[in-house]
């Protein structure tokens, strides 16, 4: 999401108007869920995918037409048996994709600037899309942020109790949402989830679990106690990197949350076991620990006698990463961030 945040604000900076496609509902088996996005510019370029295949090929060659011309449409797709077996896919649901198109206001460069900026921070917050007319005929759309403040960016204007109810359910969905009015629909959309994937140790493996994790829409912190190895040249993709005193304070000044992922990467097992303890005081919903089993279980057993229980040592993923066979730093990392998606898949659906 952050790469179409970015692609949006370079794009109303040149004074250029897009599509922003949004699938803003789908039932049965569909390429992507409702949320997914892609940007289509006046020259037919995409950014992004809602899925490939015949229902992105038909949103863009559409999209191209309704920038032309200003204007915003609600396409139905309907990847029927007849229409998947034709074009030799394997998707068979329903979808409505949202082509909302996006001329270079002073107020769409405000309203997607602050996004782009909260996807960068990790803040939460909702981007709002406020879409006059009906499925047959798009009128207005509107932008607009709900922060978790309770400030409302942008031009949306709601009466008191609509607002409220639009607010409430900014703060509190973890999903996209849809909420009817009169004559208009609000498309509410998270910044989350902007899971942050801190990464203990700065190593090769690390180096290319940052690159992944990054390029999947993970927030990206790097930690190690090394200046030549934790830096800006070798972690472009990483939004923050910590060089450490020591991995005794490896998390002094940040705070984890049940949505943030602490990955342990560290050069040695000493480093690797005085994470874990820490790591195991916090809240993160995923930690993982690279290494053999046997070392695995060496900390392990040493982290029991000193107090921890079998219940800490559960919350443990370790060896780190899906068996996929593995077996450079490349492969561990795709490894490891297959362990991650995987487990953000999961817990969005817990919480959806």
């Amino acid at each position: 999401m952050k790469m179409i945040a970015h692609a949006a604000c370079e794009l109303l900076e040149k004074g250029e108007s897009f599509v922003l496609a949004t699938i803003v509902s789908h039932s049965g088996s569909t390429p992507r869920t409702s949320g997914s996005k892609m940007i289509v510019t006046a020259g037919g370029r995409g950014i992004g995918t809602i899925g490939g295949g015949l229902l992105e090929a038909g949103a863009m060659s559409r999209a191209v037409e309704l920038i032309q011309r200003g204007q915003s449409a609600i396409m139905p797709f309907d990847l029927s048996i007849d229409t998947v077996e034709t074009m030799d896919m394997i998707c068979g649901g329903k979808a409505e994709v949202l082509l909302d198109c996006v001329l270079p206001t002073p107020a769409n460069r405000t309203v997607f600037d602050r996004w782009r900026r909260m996807l960068d921070e990790g803040q939460k917050g909702s981007l709002l899309t406020l879409v006059m007319g009906s499925e047959n005929k798009v009128g207005t759309i509107v932008h607009g942020l709900a922060t978790t403040a309770g400030e409302l960016v942008g031009d949306i204007s709601l009466p008191g109790i609509k607002r409220d109810k639009v607010m409430a359910l900014a703060a509190e969905s973890s999903a996209v949402r849809t909420e009817a009015f009169d004559g208009a629909f609000m498309l509410v959309e998270p910044t989350q989830p902007v899971c942050t994937a801190y990464l203990f140790g700065a190593g090769h493996v690390a180096r290319s679990t940052a690159a992944v994790a990054a390029m999947v829409g993970f927030r990206v912190s790097v930690a190690d106690d090394r200046e030549e190895y934790a830096n800006r040249e070798r972690f472009r993709d990483a939004s923050e990197i910590r060089v450490l005193e020591s991995f005794h304070h490896a998390f002094s000044g940040v705070s984890i949350g049940g949505e943030d992922l602490v990955v342990i990467l560290t050069r040695g097992h000493l480093h690797d076991k005085t994470v874990l303890a820490q790591a195991l005081n916090t809240d993160a919903g995923y930690i993982g620990m690279i290494g053999s089993r046997k070392k695995r279980d060496a900390i392990y057993a040493a982290l029991l006698n000193e107090g921890l229980s079998q219940a800490d040592i559960d919350r443990v993923h370790s060896p780190i990463g899906l068996s996929i066979g593995a077996e450079t730093p490349e492969e561990i990392a795709v490894s490891i961030v297959a362990e991650m998606i995987r487990h953000r898949a999961n817990s969005l659906n817990t919480r959806s």
